[in-house]
């Protein structure tokens, strides 16, 4: 089997940036499913460009739900070398729609039959942290402890980590433990691969992020991590009794510890992440005319590389050359 030896996430990026385009013209308009649709309409047809052989892990949803990134969908020229892909044409959909922070688009690839799949489950508990501590981190141990040991390989008070948690009801007495040891806390409304990726980030100010989230967000999250040296552990959460019996049915393991080495096997990871509105992590799309800024971050596990990059697309040649709509919604 061939494997990809090319740095491929600098061809992904430009699928990033079509699908973070395309959705930006949503942004605020308080539409989710138009600004889904619109990047991965644009997605799809950029990944279709790339010479591989790709097959949709970790997608939004199944075939007959179009136009999504369906789970089993073909991507690519059909040609070597044959990959897995994850991806999310908009990680925080209701953020874009409403014109919060932090919505971005992302896509990872590695070698196939690399990438955990986590079938029926769609969410898992994780525990993410950046190089500094990534030795540091154990998702079975008390939310406490882990802000303890992150503290100490930080090098910080325990009062000076921020834990980064999804804003959710479920998370209540999870909130209520990272007060008792007064860590601070950054609540997140959706978004959680941002959330994650901010631990890695030095300047960010983000030490830590726990709590229950998507399973196809713990996957494409895990890619990013292992590029940049962080690290990610996860468990299955099944939301009820029968996601559970099936669990048990097909074999997988309740307890398990899901490692970041479990989530993606490969070394050869690629990952590339567009902005779709401000944050923390990237900046979202500008429109200036006809001509559109994007701002990106593109990785590879292999080398370590990671790489800043901000383009100026003219909107005239874009749809010319591609049949995609970027222009504005009126």
């Amino acid at each position: 089997m061939s494997v990809p030896e090319r740095n491929m996430a600098l061809e992904l990026v430009r699928a990033t940036e079509s699908a973070a385009i395309a959705a930006g013209r949503w942004m605020g308009r308080g539409d989710k499913n138009g600004a889904d649709g619109a990047a991965v309409n644009a997605m799809r047809y950029m990944l279709n460009t790339i010479h591989m052989d790709g097959v949709v892990v970790i997608g939004e949803g199944e075939k007959d739900e179009a136009p999504m990134l369906f789970n089993g969908e073909k991507l690519g020229t059909g040609d070597a070398p044959q990959v897995d892909i994850a991806v999310d044409p908009i990680d925080g959909t209701r953020l874009c729609a409403e014109g919060q922070p932090n919505a971005v688009s992302v896509v990872a690839l590695a070698e196939k039959g690399t990438m955990y799949n986590p079938q029926h489950i769609f969410y898992m508990d994780k525990i993410a942290t950046g190089p500094q501590a990534a030795d540091a981190i154990d998702i079975e141990a008390p939310v406490e402890e882990n802000i303890r040991r992150v503290a100490k390989a930080c090098h910080k008070a325990v009062e000076d980590v921020t834990v980064v948690v999804l804003d959710r009801p479920r998370h209540e007495h999870l909130i209520r433990s990272i007060r008792n040891v007064r860590a601070r806390i950054r609540l997140i409304r959706d978004g959680d691969v941002a959330g994650a990726l901010m631990t890695c980030k030095a300047e960010s100010g983000i030490d830590l992020l726990v709590g229950v989230g998507g399973s196809p967000e713990a996957v494409i999250t895990a890619c990013a991590i292992k590029c940049v040296g962080g690290n990610m552990q996860c468990k299955l959460w099944p939301r009820n009794e029968d996601e559970a019996a099936l669990c048990r049915e097909k074999g997988m393991d309740l307890n398990q510890v899901l490692t970041l080495q479990d989530l993606v096997s490969s070394d050869n990871v690629f990952f590339a992440a567009t902005g779709v509105t401000d944050g923390e992590f990237l900046k979202g799309v500008q429109y200036q005319g006809d001509m559109i800024k994007t701002t990106s971050l593109v990785m590879r596990s292999k080398s370590g590389t990671l790489r800043y990059v901000e383009a100026l697309h003219q909107l005239r040649k874009l749809e010319k050359i591609s049949g995609i709509d970027y222009a504005p919604k009126s």
